[in-house]
């Protein structure tokens, strides 16, 4: 069954060399191999500003750039997020995007104080793929383990998007030209698949 993919690149540097860009660009390859429907949305060439206040986020102006990447949420069945880890979770303005992207009226809908909310995006799955520059304690999987599934549950499972995956790097810096030729090489499996 061909798939319609959202691959959401979230590392804030839209304009470098990355290997964040990189596993995008395979997961890509892969999805189209597979024969599914692939776009791509780099969350750091996008301009939106950071919401401040709840009634921003409940009732404020969608900013254009929101808006497009709402639409393309919703044209997809399968999202792909990926962003390298920095200080323990997702950059800022991946977050930042996020806030704006899953507003209410979009993503939920509130159903009264005694009913939990309608999930809007249900019929989605989603892949998450992080990664770290070092190895070690402080950065280890471990230690994203709450941000991780605060992401998942909290957000996206909260949407009603399910099954949710993770695939995790660790230590990117360090890897060796055959360690990255495996890593893109599980991307476009994973593209492939649509998982």
């Amino acid at each position: 069954m061909a798939h319609r993919i959202l691959i959401i690149d979230g590392h804030p540097d839209s304009s470098g060399v990355h290997f964040v860009h990189e596993l995008a660009r395979f997961y890509r390859a892969g999805a189209k191999e597979g024969g599914h429907a692939a776009r791509m949305l780099r969350v750091g060439s996008l301009e939106f500003p950071m919401l401040r206040t709840n009634t921003e986020f409940v009732s404020g102006q969608v900013p254009e750039a929101i808006r497009a990447a709402q639409k393309s949420i919703a044209w997809a069945d399968h999202l792909v997020f990926l962003y390298p880890l920095w200080l323990g979770t997702m950059p800022a303005v991946l977050k930042a995007f996020v806030e704006q992207t899953f507003r209410p009226g979009f993503a939920f809908a509130e159903r009264g104080p005694t009913l939990s909310p309608q999930r809007l995006l249900k019929g989605r799955s989603a892949r998450v793929i992080v990664t770290t520059g070092m190895r070690g304690l402080f950065h280890g999987r471990h230690r994203t383990e709450h941000s991780l599934k605060s992401f998942e549950r909290d957000l996206l499972g909260f949407c009603g998007i399910k099954p949710v995956r993770v695939t995790f790097f660790e230590g990117v810096d360090l890897l060796s030209k055959v360690q990255r030729d495996k890593a893109y090489y599980a991307m476009r499996r994973l593209g492939a698949t649509a998982k």
